[in-house]
């Protein structure tokens, strides 16, 4: 009754015709893929970072078409399928509850299904759940589930009223949101004030600092620090965690707190402290991207002269650097006996840092090539970047 009244109000509110947008094109998406059926539906989608650089997952009710037209138990399949590659590492959800309707809204029971279905290890490090535009439904529902519900879990949801409510906590730019949810957003903005509100205008950027280090290139870094190939960070972050961290469980897993990344990219700007990556391209540069996601339609015994096909054609300082820290990350595999980062775990944290398309974020079909190339370059390092020097350049 109360998920009822909700679509009552919002076809009062907004004279909706349909309750549902057509299917998302992924021009990624392979019909071959395991859950096409329910993957094209673009329902569940990677969204970039939050604050603290967690990965954020999306789940799009008005992407659900109606119940007969979609097996609920394919979709819960696909939505641990999706969190499987993530689960290891900490990661972000957003939940857009508009579009929920009573032609399209599981059971009570496959809800209840699925909350036992995620065990502690969805859980465990799963950061954030953002419910974005909560109605009286979600309430009722929330009392009918709180028994089950652990407090530790709870503490996890937050309430959104309104879409600009995430960009205290998300890059808002990267979620792919979809236009329904933005039109509801803006009724219920002119419902509650009578008036959309008003446009804020973004001052124009400050030219970078002598010191930034942040938001800028690699080259303006080299040219900022005597022409060294390796910003100095990189080198005095992989040196310390030779010494200290090579062996430590789960080393990258957690983000930092987002205050305390703050406080040292604010270090680094002013000059107390050194430089990192670039933020404006990715080290593997926007020409490799459909290049790398063509690598598993390259028979698997011809891979791995395919990736230094690829890497061999990196601008000279791209290449050193990321030869710097692939040989790192190397040696981290290595010692995966103790600190249980495989170059397949390392790959899932490092492969969408290393690249992403020149316009959005990688999708979700994405993910499988862009990890598969990152564990190749870092299980074989020394055959994949053997055939090229550069002089200058350094190794850990």
């Amino acid at each position: 009754l109360e998920l009822q009244k909700d679509e009552a109000e919002d076809t009062q509110s907004e004279q909706e015709e349909t309750f549902m947008s057509p299917p998302v094109e992924d021009p990624e998406l392979n019909i071959n893929h395991p859950y096409y059926d329910v993957a094209r539906h673009g329902i569940i989608q990677l969204a970039g970072d939050d604050n603290s650089g967690r990965k954020v997952i999306t789940f799009s009710c008005c992407r659900m078409p109606p119940s007969h037209q979609l097996n609920h138990t394919r979709l819960l399949e696909y939505l641990k399928y999706t969190l499987d590659q993530y689960v290891e590492n900490d990661y972000t959800v957003v939940y857009f509850h508009y579009g929920l309707k009573s032609l399209n809204k599981p059971s009570l029971k496959w809800l209840q299904t699925a909350y036992k279905e995620f065990d502690r290890k969805y859980k465990k490090n799963l950061k954030a759940l953002y419910v974005v535009h909560p109605t009286n439904f979600i309430k009722i529902l929330w009392n009918i589930f709180k028994p089950l519900i652990s407090h530790k879990f709870g503490k996890k949801i937050t309430y959104l009223n309104y879409l600009s409510d995430l960009r205290e906590h998300l890059k808002y730019d990267q979620l792919n949101i979809p236009q329904e949810v933005i039109r509801h957003d803006e009724n219920l903005r002119r419902k509650q004030k009578g008036k959309l509100p008003p446009v804020v205008k973004v001052p124009p950027p400050r030219p970078p600092l002598p010191t930034q280090q942040f938001g800028v290139s690699l080259q303006y870094i080299k040219d900022k620090n005597k022409g060294e190939l390796i910003p100095p960070v990189m080198k005095e972050t992989v040196s310390y965690l030779k010494r200290k961290g090579l062996q430590v469980e789960g080393l990258f897993r957690r983000s930092a707190s987002i205050q305390t990344i703050k406080d040292v990219q604010k270090l680094y700007n002013q000059g107390k402290l050194s430089s990192y990556f670039c933020e404006f391209q990715p080290l593997l540069t926007f020409e490799c991207y459909d290049h790398i996601l063509g690598i598993t339609s390259v028979e698997s015994s011809l891979r791995v002269t395919r990736c230094k096909q690829i890497i061999q054609g990196l601008p000279e300082h791209n290449y050193v650097v990321l030869k710097y820290l692939i040989c790192f990350l190397h040696m981290v595999s290595q010692e995966s006996i103790y600190n249980r980062m495989t170059a397949s775990s390392l790959a899932c944290v490092f492969g969408l840092n290393l690249i992403w398309p020149s316009k959005g974020t990688a999708s979700l079909s994405a993910l499988v090539p862009l990890n598969l190339f990152t564990e190749l370059l870092i299980d074989f390092y020394m055959n994949i970047f053997n055939s090229r020097t550069v002089p200058g350049e350094i190794l850990p």
